[in-house]
């Protein structure tokens, strides 16, 4: 007598497997400065953001890890950018790449200078960047620094780099503030995508993960 096979489970849906792979995020190195860091051929995502506009938040949502980026209250122990290695199976076949936070008040002005100055080229030069992800609070919209941010990746843009602005800390806002958050943004980046995202409710979370498998995965779409 053959029995008859039970019901297959339910196939992932494309964004749960992104978040899976995000999941296998793990430290890769920390360079002060371009020159240390590694040369690798795979495809690149930065994340970018003010002091306080959540990115350490946002990148421990999309990995599903508590600790993987930190924010520090001691402004020079961020000072660096953080490489993360992202693949299944200990291959890496993407990272994500945690700059530092800027804007931080206490932060000497020459030490602000220097660092504009080493993300700027970061943003420019680096050959394998597919892909710039920019931590916004909507309860202050972007500030100049993020416009000029926004002005130093523009030309990259508008070759092809791939843009997200996220409204972080959206759970503060109301439907019609989040909306009218998203109509201005959408009119200051022109050329980005631009979603709302709020970890506490994991709005916006699914979205995301998927974009960024996306982007560093064009071969599957």
């Amino acid at each position: 007598m053959t029995s008859t096979p039970g019901p297959r489970a339910p196939a992932a849906s494309p964004a749960a497997l992104a978040l899976a792979w995000l999941h296998t995020a793990r430290f890769l190195t920390t360079a002060p400065r371009l020159d240390h860091l590694p040369t690798h051929e795979v495809p690149e995502i930065a994340f970018v953001g003010r002091s306080n506009a959540g990115k350490s938040t946002c990148i421990n949502t999309l990995t599903q890890q508590k600790r993987l980026a930190f924010a520090s209250k001691t402004p020079g122990r961020t000072q660096a950018i953080n490489l993360f290695a992202l693949g299944k199976q200990g291959l890496t076949d993407a990272v994500l790449a945690d700059l530092p936070g800027y804007g931080y008040a206490a932060v000497p002005r020459q030490d602000k200078l220097r660092w504009q100055q080493v993300m700027a080229n970061y943003l420019v030069s680096r050959p394998n960047l597919r892909g710039v992800v920019m931590l916004v609070d909507p309860r202050h919209g972007l500030t100049e620094l993020d416009e000029a941010l926004l002005e130093v990746i523009r030309p990259r843009v508008e070759t092809g780099l791939r843009l997200l602005v996220l409204l972080t800390k959206a759970d503060k806002l109301n439907r019609a503030e989040g909306q009218k958050a998203l109509s201005i943004a959408r009119l200051q980046t022109a050329g980005g995508e631009v979603k709302l995202f709020s970890a506490l409710k994991r709005q916006g979370v699914d979205e995301t993960a998927l974009l960024l498998w996306q982007w560093t995965h064009p071969e599957t779409e």
